[in-house]
């Protein structure tokens, strides 16, 4: 089954994008092709645009500091298994630890290097890194492969405390969810009332492997999930069928 996950918070779905692409430099990087190093640096621009726009390394903090709190409230519950709850408040302690020693603007060192600038500023104009633009970066796509995993890797270093911060927080929360089985329809969920106010983010399961896609909408107020009949050379249409499917509500 396909796993959708529907942000209901801004925080939330920057954390998402985040953790998308720090998979995707991670698993690109690991490659020896010219074109993954090239997917790998083009998704460390993208980071660093993120990171550039918020506070992500303070907002993570306050996050972690506030789920060490509530975590280090169980001890004592014999339904919790304490040596699992004191390897995770440790977690957390290291991430935030780590995160706090990093000093000045995230992602500055970046910014400061000029031939990755030169990059940047090229490679979102559609085909603006041939090598007839950039002779250096054509230069660098055909060394060995190793050397560059070498250089990426260094690049992305530095950033690796707001990965780790933001994987344990969306761990943190897709592991505290409530699942509901539920059916849509003629394709169509409609809840009011629903309490969203604690909800963070929501998951979604296609029960019967349907080739649909949700499309949700969701407030403190109502959840509107439609499904789309999937179909990728024409514009989709509702889905009339009824679609039985699995609702996590995930909650801090």
């Amino acid at each position: 089954m396909i796993l959708y996950e529907h942000p209901l918070t801004e925080r939330i779905r920057v954390l998402l994008r985040l953790e998308a692409l720090f998979n995707r430099v991670t698993l690109s990087s690991a490659k020896d092709d010219d074109i993954d190093h090239h997917v790998a640096l083009f998704t460390l621009f993208e980071i660093l645009d993120i990171v550039s726009r918020i506070d992500i390394k303070s907002d993570l903090i306050r996050e972690l500091e506030r789920k060490k709190k509530t975590l280090e409230s169980l001890y004592g519950n014999p339904e919790i298994d304490e040596e699992t709850l004191n390897q995770t408040i440790s977690n957390i302690q290291t991430i935030s630890s780590n995160m706090l020693i990093m000093h000045g603007k995230i992602g500055e060192y970046l910014r400061e290097n000029e031939w990755l600038m030169a990059i940047k500023n090229r490679i979102y104009t559609p085909g603006g890194t041939f090598g007839f633009d950039l002779p250096s970066y054509h230069y660098w796509l055909n060394m060995d492969s190793t050397l560059r995993r070498e250089n990426i890797d260094k690049w992305l270093k530095p950033l690796l405390p707001i990965q780790a911060g933001v994987s344990i927080v969306l761990r943190l929360l897709r592991s505290n969810g409530k699942v509901t089985n539920e059916v849509a329809v003629l394709g169509v969920l409609h809840k009011t009332g629903w309490g969203s106010s604690a909800a963070h983010l929501l998951q979604i399961e296609i029960i019967d492997n349907f080739p649909c896609t949700p499309l949700i909408s969701a407030n403190k107020y109502a959840l509107n999930i439609r499904f789309m009949l999937f179909n990728q050379e024409e514009k989709p249409l509702p889905c009339e069928e009824k679609i039985n499917f699995t609702l996590t509500r995930c909650s801090y």
